[in-house]
């Protein structure tokens, strides 16, 4: 498993959300991401997934 962080930003750039999770692989963290921003409604704000090398997985501006 590996570890994956989201992020969420409000217009101002101000932080709304800031959490890590485990998935198994690129795809399967980018589904997760999405299932963890539809959840808590944070879809259409700013947003970013990154593996553990920092590679963008998720971005939504």
């Amino acid at each position: 498993m590996r570890n994956y962080a989201l992020t969420v930003f409000n217009p101002d750039g101000e932080k709304l959300l800031d959490e890590s999770f485990t998935a198994e692989n690129d795809d399967a963290a980018k589904k997760i991401g999405q299932d963890k921003l539809a959840e808590k409604g944070y879809s259409e704000h700013t947003h970013r997934c990154v593996n553990p090398e920092a590679k963008l997985i998720l971005f939504h501006r």
